[in-house]
């Protein structure tokens, strides 16, 4: 009865893994390279992040997801660009998939911020490993996936506005929804297929400086959907001398997070968030851990003061 309950749930997770096929992060504010490329260098900054996240402990086959992005602004003549590489990892039950993506925006500038105009392209490695489903006999059935792996291509745009205190963001993923192909076990090679869904993704955040200014508030939101499902993140963080942080978030459906963090040194941060449900899910699993590491910086050789003399005194 365990092992059956245990193979119940798997699957259950599974099938909402092909409702909702981009996995999550509680600091989305760092992972804006990721959900919309128009992003790309929209810090003016050379930036690196990675996010580890483990979602749903306690339940069997839980999801695990790693998101690196790494971005840079340039300029070519008068004009502005950016481009950025993003990878991630999401693991959940006996299915895994690697994601590259690279994005390009071409930027210019709008009032006293800059916007993004940007299109990335993804290349996602899909495998099952799924060996506790295979069937041990001869006449295998045809539609239990082999746990072969399959490559699909998918591309994406957005817009991504930012300028010192405030950034707005629109973009849609899988635009050609990709279709993916997934070989069964059986005899005959008969294959299953299933298509990549569109994600359109809406994001906004705003610093407040207060009346003291050591401190600040920082609101975001995030609204991702996939056309059949619609997810919403509210943040929340107050900064302390733009050192420490913490904050909280509600994510529709029933979760609330909490973050701290703060800036080891200059351009390098670390956070922490953790996710607990406030639904009846809670008694199945103890919440999910993410932790965040950041760092931008700016390449650039300060030029040495120079010295002329006054043609008066020569």
């Amino acid at each position: 009865m365990k092992k059956l309950l245990i193979s119940i749930i798997t699957l259950a997770m599974n099938l909402v893994l092909l409702a909702q096929q981009i996995p999550q992060a509680s600091h989305f504010m760092y992972d804006n390279l990721r959900m919309n490329p128009g992003s790309a260098g929209s810090m003016d900054m050379i930036c690196v992040s990675g996010i580890m996240r483990q979602e749903m402990v306690g339940f069997p086959g839980n999801p695990e997801n790693f998101f690196f992005n790494v971005e840079a602004p340039f300029n070519i003549a008068r004009s502005k660009h950016g481009v950025g590489l993003s990878v991630y990892r999401d693991a959940l039950g006996f299915n895994s998939d690697i994601n590259v993506q690279l994005a390009y925006a071409f930027r210019i500038n709008v009032g006293d911020g800059t916007l993004g105009i940007g299109i990335n392209g993804a290349l996602i490695d899909k495998t099952l490993d799924n060996p506790q489903w295979t069937p041990t006999d001869a006449t295998q059935d045809q539609y239990i996936p082999s746990g072969d792996a399959d490559m699909t291509f998918s591309f994406g745009a957005g817009l991504f506005y930012r300028r010192e205190d405030i950034y707005f963001g629109a973009s849609v993923l899988n635009i050609n929804s990709p279709e993916v192909i997934t070989p069964p076990s059986d005899v005959n090679n008969n294959e299953s297929k299933y298509n990549l869904n569109m994600h359109y993704y809406v994001t906004t955040g705003y610093d407040m400086q207060m009346n003291n200014p050591a401190w600040e508030l920082k609101p975001a939101v995030l609204l991702k959907s996939d056309g059949i499902a619609t997810d919403m993140d509210f943040n929340l963080t107050v900064a302390y001398n733009k050192k420490f942080w913490g904050g909280v978030s509600y994510r529709t459906g029933g979760v609330l997070v909490g973050m701290i963090g703060l800036q080891l040194f200059e351009g390098f941060k670390i956070g922490y968030s953790y996710d607990f449900p406030i639904t009846t899910m809670m008694k199945y699993q103890q919440g999910s851990h993410e932790i965040l590491l950041n760092y931008c910086f700016k390449i650039g050789v300060e030029k040495a003061p120079q010295k002329y003399k006054s043609i008066r005194y020569l």
